[in-house]
């Protein structure tokens, strides 16, 4: 059974059409959703961004092939995680997918725990990988709201300034650094300093 049952896709991109439904049989039949392509192309032009899923390609298509289709969402930033379908032939090909970032890599034929195994994986990271873009969107949308004024203060109390010296910089009064202060804790809904400077530095204050 699934570890993450209904909580992702798998895309499936595979030319050779008994090896896309034997993967699409089999996932389904674990309680994943997914969809299959029979192209690259066909992928690219309906793939939604913004789903939560990982994608399983063969490495050699005709046309566009996994490798070409790595580079192209390399080119999008896509985070979506991606193994590769391999041939016996294919290894040192999938190795170097690898190190562009590829996941990992399926030799056929598939043993289905390790296939399962992968798939899971994956769509831990793409759920971690949605979560950190949501986290992202919400910082920014936040941060959108200061004005320029405010945004010059924020960026002296997270370099450590004290109200006193915030003023010197800004040729502003102490009094009105501390209404800054207090329209940027209302804003970005921060309780304390420390709250504040966690959605200032973004996530990697929050592996600090």
């Amino acid at each position: 059974m699934s570890l993450i049952p209904r909580r992702g896709k798998v895309y499936v991109v595979d030319d050779d059409e008994a090896v896309r439904d034997s993967l699409q049989w089999l996932l389904e039949g674990k309680d994943y959703r997914v969809q299959a392509f029979d192209s690259a192309e066909s992928f690219l032009a309906r793939h939604d961004p913004r789903e939560v899923a990982c994608l399983l390609v063969d490495i050699r298509m005709s046309g566009m092939s996994g490798l070409d289709l790595q580079d192209r969402l390399i080119e999008r930033r896509s985070p979506l995680p991606m193994a590769f379908i391999t041939g016996h032939g294919d290894v040192p090909m999938a190795v170097e997918t690898m190190k562009k970032g590829a996941y990992d890599f399926i030799q056929k034929p598939f043993n289905e725990a390790s296939l399962l195994a992968i798939v899971d994986r994956m769509l831990e990271a793409a759920q971690q990988n949605f979560e950190a873009q949501q986290q992202s969107a919400a910082r920014e949308a936040m941060m959108a709201r200061l004005t320029s004024r405010e945004a010059q203060v924020l960026e002296r109390i997270v370099a450590g300034r004290l109200n006193k010296q915030i003023a010197d910089d800004l040729g502003i009064s102490i009094k009105t650094v501390e209404a800054h202060r207090a329209n940027i804790m209302e804003k970005l809904n921060a309780n304390t300093v420390a709250d504040l400077l966690k959605i200032a530095l973004g996530p990697s204050s929050a592996k600090s």
